[in-house]
């Protein structure tokens, strides 16, 4: 196996041209770094260098050992870079679950400013729908988790987030909207209709008002919903930043409901109390908390 030191040498030799300009570089005398060369090829049972010219030249075989040799540089110089971070208290990966019903772009801009610092931890975001699986949360290798609905746990730390509007909306060309014969529809009357709701993994439908006891469309996810909502499937509850442009537009309304058209939840940055961040978590959450109030101001 060839060692990260005979890896040095070849590309000293082949950025140098010759044996003995290597050697003066490495402080041997050329018969040393002749040897070292000849032991590579006799273990490889190839040859590494043509020396039959002025310069020493890479054979074929040479090149493709020296392009995976500089890897293996690359790659030892990577790990000595994690080293020097985790020394200077860096985690080393950190683990993020983001409720898919927040917006993703502050994640994303967050992450962005991370890698752009030159933070060593490697980060695994993942998008969830995490409607009742907080309690997971404690038992997961997970560092932060981004949060629509949260419920006060003392083995839990949160900040909260700007808060996330939801409106009840449908299709324009739905009859709730369309053949809207009354100032306002009653529950009887949206009961009528299909409750567009997204159902949670492992848990039972998502409670998104009091209207499910009627015809259900049951989605695994907002996306989704939101493209069913769009071809007039039936009504239900959408972010509000997620369907202005389609409010804009005329191609979503708000249903004319005599209840509550609107909801409002506090969205949560969480923690375990006893795994507090380090370096990079404690800057990630700053640049979460900092990307979303921007979010929100817009």
């Amino acid at each position: 196996m060839i060692t990260l030191d005979q890896t040095s040498t070849l590309q000293l030799i082949d950025a140098s041209g010759s044996f003995r300009a290597a050697a003066r570089l490495l402080k041997k005398a050329p018969s040393a770094v002749s040897y070292d060369v000849r032991k590579m090829e006799e273990e490889l049972g190839i040859q590494i260098f043509n020396r039959q010219g002025y310069r020493a030249v890479l054979t074929s075989e040479g090149k493709a050992i020296l392009a995976e040799g500089r890897l293996m540089l690359a790659h030892s110089a990577r790990m000595e870079v994690l080293a020097q971070g985790f020394r200077s208290d860096w985690e080393p990966q950190l683990e993020i679950v983001i409720d898919a019903a927040l917006p993703i772009e502050p994640v994303m801009q967050a992450l962005k400013t991370l890698v752009d610092e030159g933070a060593p931890t490697r980060v695994h975001a993942r998008v969830e729908f995490l409607r009742g699986k907080q309690g997971r949360f404690e038992s997961d290798e997970v560092n932060t988790m981004l949060v629509k609905d949260y419920h006060h746990n003392q083995k839990l730390t949160a900040l909260p987030l700007p808060r996330i509007e939801s409106v009840l909306v449908a299709a324009s060309s739905h009859p709730l909207i369309a053949r809207s014969g009354k100032e306002k529809w009653t529950p009887p009357d949206l009961r009528e209709h299909i409750h567009v709701v997204v159902r949670d993994y492992g848990s039972s439908i998502e409670a998104e008002g009091e209207h499910s006891s009627g015809g259900t469309l049951s989605l695994a996810d907002v996306f989704t919903k939101h493209r069913a909502l769009l071809l007039g499937l039936g009504f239900g509850w959408m972010p509000l930043y997620l369907v202005r442009e389609d409010l804009e537009s005329c191609k979503l309304t708000e249903v004319p409901f005599a209840g509550e058209t609107r909801q409002v939840s506090v969205p949560h940055l969480v923690h375990l109390t006893h795994r507090p961040p380090h370096r990079a978590g404690q800057r990630l959450h700053q640049l979460l908390l900092e990307n979303y109030h921007k979010c929100s101001a817009q």
